[in-house]
C-alpha cells in the first residue's frame, strides 16, 4: 500500500494551529508530513502540537524567535534525525531536517527568500550549493533521497502566472532557475511534473493581492526525488484546497517506507 508524505508552509505553526491544523493532519492522516517556517520554538508549543496522536515530532529552530523553522511529524520514528547541513550560517535558522528511514533519507527543507536584499540572494544560493553538495554525498554513499519543501524559486514559466512581469524579482531571477536546471541535471526529479503537466498548478499566492481567489500564483513548493526512487512513486499532486497558509501543501505517494 502506497504511503502518503506531504510538505506545507505553514506560515506559522500556531496560526494554522488556531484555524484546524491538527484536525486536518488527523483527518489527511499523512505518514510523514513536513511543515516549513514553524516560526516557533518547542517551548513556545502546546502538548497538541508537540505530542499529536500517532506521531513522532522533529523539530528544528532558528535562533532568532519568531523565524524560519522545519518540523516532520511522522508516524514511523525514523532510524536517525539530524538538524542542518552542519555549517553554522545556515544551522543558526533552523532550515533543515534530515529524517533517514531504511530504504530513503527525506530532507525537509525551507529554503531562503532572497529578496529583501542583495545579501539574502547571495545567502539563498550558497544555501543552494550546500543543499546539492550534502544530497550528493547522500548518493554517494548509496543512499536515495526525497527532498521535500519550499524552495522559493519557480524553476519554469509554466510553474507561475506572470513570468514575464517576475524576470527580475527574486523567486524567479535567471540564476535562481539555473541552479534548480543544474539541480535536475545532477540527478533529482520534479516529481509533480511526472503525473501532472498542465499550467496554473500553483502553490503559493500573495495574500495582500488577494491572489489565491483569481489564482495568480507561483509553484515553489516541490517534492524532488533522486532518480532511483521514481520507480516507487505512485502518485504526486497539489492539495489546492487546503487553506490556512498563503501556501497549500504538496503530496507524494510512496510504495512502502
Amino acid at each position: 500500500m502506497a504511503k502518503k508524505i506531504l510538505s506545507w508552509n505553514v506560515n506559522g505553526i500556531r496560526a494554522v494551529q488556531k484555524k484546524g491544523f491538527l484536525d486536518w493532519l488527523a483527518k489527511e492522516s499523512p505518514e510523514v508530513l513536513c511543515v516549513q517556517e514553524t516560526k516557533a520554538h518547542p517551548d513556545q508549543l502546546d502538548a497538541f502540537l508537540l505530542n499529536p496522536p500517532g506521531y513522532h515530532v522533529f523539530w528544528a529552530s532558528a535562533i532568532k524567535k519568531g523565524y524560519s523553522g522545519v518540523a516532520v511529524f511522522t508516524k514511523q520514528k525514523p532510524v536517525s534525525v539530524r538538524q542542518g547541513f552542519g555549517v553554522p550560517r545556515f544551522d543558526e535558522e533552523g532550515r533543515v531536517l534530515v529524517c533517514e528511514y531504511p530504504s530513503f533519507v527525506l530532507l525537509n527543507i525551507y529554503f531562503p527568500n532572497g529578496k529583501a536584499r542583495e545579501e539574502r540572494l547571495r545567502y539563498k544560493l550558497d544555501f543552494y550549493e550546500e543543499t546539492l553538495k550534502f544530497v550528493q554525498a547522500l548518493k554517494s554513499k548509496g543512499k536515495r533521497a526525497i527532498i521535500s519543501g519550499d524552495y522559493n524559486t519557480a524553476h519554469k514559466p509554466i510553474d507561475l502566472a506572470r513570468p514575464e512581469a517576475n524576470e527580475d524579482v527574486s523567486g524567479f531571477l535567471p540564476v535562481e532557475r539555473e541552479w534548480l536546471d543544474r539541480w535536475v541535471e545532477h540527478g533529482q526529479v520534479d516529481i509533480f511534473r511526472k503525473f501532472d503537466p498542465q499550467p496554473e498548478r500553483y502553490t503559493w499566492w500573495d495574500l495582500k493581492s488577494f491572489a489565491r481567489q483569481r489564482n495568480v500564483g507561483w509553484r515553489i513548493d516541490y517534492h524532488f526525488v533522486t532518480g532511483d526512487l521514481v520507480p516507487d512513486i505512485t502518485g504526486a499532486g497539489i492539495l489546492s484546497e487546503v487553506l490556512g497558509s498563503d501556501h497549500c501543501p504538496v503530496s507524494l505517494e510512496l510504495k512502502g517506507l
